[in-house]
């Protein structure tokens, strides 16, 4: 019981002299730093600011993975989406999901900066995006069914908007039906206008890409030049 009472004698007394210690290297802490203020407190102040840039660096790194890998699951489900439709599903469209489904399209294949007009007096711009390449494309959306043609007057509305209004490097006609007549297929050859018709259309949706469907309809190649900021 002795022996106990020593060494507990002894913890107590180790402690407060630590306390006691403790209080004096901190009030010598103290006056070290009142005396010597004027250099110490740029280095704390450089410290303080490294770990608030550090912080935020951090933060900022963080939130732009997070957005990669959100844009990455986005870009993936809509690939998966422009996929999943076979041409029965897409005549069942209505004219609007066209428009998207022809974008989605245009995202699976690379486009960037792709936006869906989704309304009337849009002067033919239904969808606008860029190639991979930087060309500027312009798109019609034609939701006709199968057995008609898209005529001469449909395709001069778009010649007349395409590059003047929108300034397309690839105007781009595309329709569900199987044709365009004639007068129509002869204006777009000469004003470099892409006609993707229903047979093209179905090769897009199966997987073909955009770029290899383009030299298909004679010319449209258009210009190669960076987007707009």
């Amino acid at each position: 019981m002795a022996v106990r009472r020593r060494r507990q004698r002894l913890k107590k007394r180790t402690r407060r002299q630590l306390r006691i210690w403790g209080a004096v290297a901190a009030a010598a802490a103290a006056v070290w730093l009142v005396g010597h203020w004027s250099q110490v407190w740029p280095a704390l102040v450089a410290v303080l600011l490294a770990a608030v840039v550090g912080g935020a660096g951090w933060a900022l790194l963080r939130a732009h993975r997070r957005a990669v890998g959100q844009d990455r699951v986005w870009r993936a489900r809509e690939e998966a989406r422009a996929r999943e439709l076979s041409m029965a599903e897409v005549d069942a469209l209505s004219w609007q999901e066209f428009e998207r489904y022809v974008a989605e399209l245009c995202r699976r294949d690379g486009c960037t900066q792709v936006v869906v007009s989704g309304r009337s007096g849009d002067l033919g711009a239904d969808v606008v995006g860029y190639l991979a390449d930087g060309r500027k494309l312009v798109v019609q959306c034609k939701k006709y069914a199968p057995h008609r043609s898209v005529s001469s007057q449909d395709m001069q509305k778009f010649v007349g908007t395409a590059r003047l209004e929108h300034g397309a490097d690839v105007a781009l006609f595309v329709t569900t039906c199987r044709s365009f007549t004639k007068a129509a297929m002869g204006l777009a050859l000469r004003q470099d206008i892409v006609a993707l018709h229903r047979d093209l259309l179905g090769s897009w949706v199966g997987g073909a890409h955009l770029e290899s469907l383009i030299p298909l309809s004679g010319s449209g190649g258009g210009t190669r030049r960076r987007p707009s900021a």
